[in-house]
């Protein structure tokens, strides 16, 4: 068992897989439509075409990633956000409501425009992205305060900051943990939503341009802003993170990496699930790091998520 976690501590999680125990997640932010393009190598710069080998489109974005994982890891869950009532905005619907994710606080607005990414992914499985955001409206008035006293646990990526600081303000209203996906964002964004999070989870990119490294003591300066876990995602460098002030770490599980799109995006919606079931922070780190792991050896941000079982079977079995 990767990091010393003992298999007991996750039992709560088999809890969840025989609904002895209900675990519900809200999760808020970016939907996005990838279109994805696989090729021998990535551009190397300047004005060139490559070969795909093969093209797809599926849905995309952080927040509505971790949703899929977390209903794929087999818990209950809503994903919040908006998207144009367009072509695009129906297929990413369409997407969550066939992987039973509730999309009732999906709102298509009529004269929005929803978010596309186009992504190129190379042999080895690392990629390239390139995003429109989408535009609609910003107010967050709209959102159901009152729906997030059922929560286990929270989660929001940083692209929607009114709506993640009204799901927040209304997760701490409650008591219930806010798990914050700290990919790239502008620094008054951080600013608004670190003193509302209980557990920051950053990019080693987003940590780097908020704290002005990607270094282990970089985590100790966000600790001004009362988290009460601080991590950073380093893909096949595992994870670190600081709690109550200790450095802790995480090794990742070694696997054949496919792809790595979505691999960040399956460990935050792990990882909430895993909080919002009860369990204490090295378990929920060990858990997401598995569930990462067995994501990259499929292709496409959204395959090979596991269920739970499947999850604590890869960690029986995998150093």
């Amino acid at each position: 068992m990767s990091a010393l976690v003992n298999i007991g501590d996750l039992s709560a999680l088999s809890d969840v897989v025989s609904r002895a125990k209900s675990v519900h997640v809200i999760c808020l932010g970016l939907s996005a439509l990838d279109q994805v393009w696989r090729v021998d190598r990535p551009f190397a710069g300047g004005s060139e075409k490559i070969k795909a080998i093969e093209y797809g489109t599926l849905g995309g974005g952080m927040a509505a990633n971790a949703s899929v994982a977390i209903a794929k890891l087999g818990a209950s869950v809503a994903f919040w956000g908006r998207a144009g009532n367009d072509a695009a905005g129906h297929e990413m619907r369409s997407a969550f409501t066939a992987e039973g994710v509730d999309v009732e606080n999906f709102r298509l607005f009529a004269d929005g425009r929803s978010s596309v990414s186009g992504v190129i992914v190379d042999s080895s499985g690392e990629r390239q992205i390139v995003n429109f955001r989408g535009l609609y409206p910003e107010a967050a008035d709209w959102l159901p305060r009152e729906a997030v006293s059922r929560a286990s646990s929270v989660l929001a990526d940083p692209r929607w900051v009114e709506g993640a600081e009204t799901l927040f303000r209304a997760a701490r209203d409650h008591g219930i943990p806010t798990v914050l996906d700290g990919d790239m964002a502008e620094p008054e964004v951080f600013e608004r939503l670190l003193p509302l999070t209980d557990h920051a989870i950053f990019s080693e990119p987003a940590l780097a341009a908020f704290a002005g490294a990607a270094d282990d003591k970089s985590l100790a300066a966000i600790a001004r802003f009362g988290c009460r876990v601080i991590a950073i995602t380093r893909g096949e460098g595992g994870v670190s993170w600081s709690e109550n002030g200790e450095l802790q770490r995480q090794a990742a599980y070694a696997v054949d990496v496919v792809d790595t799109t979505g691999a960040g995006d399956v460990f935050h919606g792990a990882y909430a699930l895993a909080i919002g079931a009860g369990l204490d922070v090295r378990a929920a780190m060990s858990f997401s790091a598995a569930a990462a792991a067995m994501k990259c050896r499929h292709a496409g941000g959204r395959n090979g998520i596991p269920d739970i079982n499947e999850c604590l079977v890869f960690m029986r079995t995998k150093p």
